[in-house]
């Protein structure tokens, strides 16, 4: 097994409900995380606005 050539330093606060911020590497501002739509009522959950969810990142980047 090779030595650890990168460990990703990010932290994540909950700020209210399903809302949530990250601090991630290279990035100035923190991170959005929520819900939106179908995703919202899915989970039976109230938006008060519409956000991405942490779902909709993994597939941005999977897709890149």
């Amino acid at each position: 097994m090779s030595d650890v050539v990168y460990r990703s330093h990010v932290k994540i606060v909950r700020e209210k409900g399903p809302y949530r911020t990250a601090h991630i590497p290279a990035t100035e501002a923190p991170v959005e995380f929520g819900v939106h739509s179908a995703i919202a009522e899915h989970y039976g959950v109230t938006s008060d606005r519409d956000i991405a969810t942490t779902l909709d990142y993994v597939i941005a980047a999977t897709g890149g």
